[in-house]
């Protein structure tokens, strides 16, 4: 089997990690996971992303330098993926000197090709997004993604990238790859950007007035615009460019990302690869957002899930099943505190907790060794991993829970638990049968859980080993 590279986008350390990063994170793990168990060959990446005039304005407010306050975000972001169970290889912080390095090599290898010059910079700008707007995308002269901060006016002498000079090569490779952004609406989207024609952007700020970047090469009075910086993480984490063999062993990419970074991700960092003669990335993913009760998620309106409050209560395993399951991969899904307890009690205490107990409680009770499940867990159904494959990661999980579903449909319709109980032998062999089956059903599930709910997964998978029912999945709450 091959490599494989998964990298999340790299969230800015602005604020604590939210359910729109468990989103992200959860469902790359999934599909990490699954590519381990197909024998592949797999690099995680996450990391956080640390420059830029929100963390410097953050960090003043605080009372803090720069760096400490970006050290203490990012050290909220790795416990809060250890604790969601995130199996990476790489945590990378745009801090970090081999990053910073490797972003001054990327720069300046872009300044080599011809796209990088200087130029009066006058835009209307987004501190929310750190990106500039155009007057189409704003509604009342506001961000729509951040309509209570004003639009700033920034008029200097900057560094420019010539992002204009890669319309055509970038509509030619999303018409030879019409999978290379899914789904194919964001696809759709990302087309009618770039035919509209691409304008350069500005990719480094002065130095007195925003010293918290990368420095840019050769220049000691400015530094790096963050998104410029930020995007060759990517390449960074894995070596680029000291370790060429390293490199060419996991790239292209496969990349996870919101709606809202589209165009970053897409559009200007395919780009910015092109200008550096490196290639395009394999894949990228866009996933939709999560509201609550109909509406964006807002501490003013108060309906803010809080992704550890809800594994406090229900467990990860609970909220990675959710969140893989009950939110749909590609469009905006609506979760609610109350659908979360539903979706809990309906398919985790009374649907999968339920049948493991009573499955390995007649188990433990009536057959005298462990079964023997090892072609059920060595021969997991193609079907699943090519749903998870394809980023349909719901779908996955529907497949997982059909199997729980014809397993319960089997315990009622054949009662081993009376028929076991019977006086006539053969009546009570056929039972034995029926509950081995059974063991061999839960087997099959728990290897196919491995790489969504690990956890539950390994307890199922240890049971059975033990022969024995094992302490309650799922509390009933």
């Amino acid at each position: 089997m091959g490599a494989r590279y998964i990298t999340t986008t790299l969230p800015y350390v602005n604020a604590n990690p939210h359910l729109g990063h468990a989103l992200e994170f959860v469902e790359a793990d999934m599909l990490a996971r699954a590519l381990r168990a197909q024998g592949e060959d797999v690099f995680l990446n996450i990391g956080t992303d640390e420059h830029g005039a929100k963390i410097a304005r953050k960090a003043e407010a605080e009372g803090k330098n720069p760096q400490a306050y970006v050290d203490d975000f990012a050290a909220r972001f790795k416990t809060f993926a250890d604790r969601l169970d995130i199996s990476y290889d790489s945590f990378i912080r745009t801090t970090d000197p081999a990053h910073v390095a490797a972003a001054q090599a990327f720069w300046k290898r872009c300044r080599t090709a011809g796209d990088i010059y200087k130029g009066a910079y006058r835009v209307k700008y987004c501190i929310g997004c750190e990106l500039e707007k155009t007057d189409s995308e704003l509604e009342d002269g506001r961000c729509p993604l951040h309509p209570t901060l004003d639009i700033e006016i920034r008029e200097e002498e900057n560094y420019y990238f010539r992002f204009s000079k890669y319309g055509e090569p970038l509509l030619a490779h999303y018409g030879s790859k019409p999978d290379f952004v899914v789904p194919e609406e964001r696809l759709r989207e990302l087309r009618a950007f770039v035919e509209a024609g691409l304008k350069d952007f500005s990719i480094s700020r002065k130095k007195e007035k925003l010293s918290w970047g990368v420095p840019v090469p050769d220049d000691e009075d400015h530094v790096m615009y963050v998104w410029f910086d930020a995007l060759v993480n990517y390449i960074s984490a894995i070596g680029w460019p000291l370790d060429e063999e390293r490199f060419s062993k996991w790239w292209p990419v496969t990349q996870l990302a919101g709606k809202d970074n589209l165009r970053q991700q897409a559009a200007m960092w395919q780009a910015m690869l092109l200008s550096a003669r490196l290639p395009f990335s394999r894949q990228i993913f866009i996933h939709g957002t999560i509201t609550s009760g109909g509406q964006k998620m807002s501490k003013t309106l108060g309906n803010v899930i809080d992704p550890l409050t809800v594994a406090d209560r229900y467990g990860v395993e609970a909220l990675r099943y959710v969140l893989l399951r009950h939110a749909s991969p590609f469009e905006d899904s609506d979760l609610t505190l109350e659908l979360i307890h539903e979706h809990y009690t309906a398919h985790l205490v009374n649907g999968l907790g339920n049948l493991v107990a009573r499955v390995m409680t007649l188990a433990e009770a009536h057959v005298p060794h462990p079964v023997e499940c090892a072609d059920e867990i060595g021969n997991m159904e193609p079907a699943f991993f090519e749903s998870v494959g394809a980023f349909r990661f719901n779908e996955a999980m529907d497949f997982i829970f059909q199997k729980v579903a014809d397993a319960d449909a089997f315990m009622t319709r054949q009662e081993p638990f009376k028929t076991i109980k019977s006086t006539d032998e053969s009546a009570r062999e056929a039972a034995l049968c029926d509950i081995e089956h059974l063991v061999r059903q839960l087997a099959g599930i728990a290897a196919h859980l491995t790489s969504a709910m690990p956890r539950t997964a390994a307890a199922i998978l240890a049971a059975i080993r033990e022969n024995k029912k094992p302490d309650n999945l799922f509390p009933r709450l």
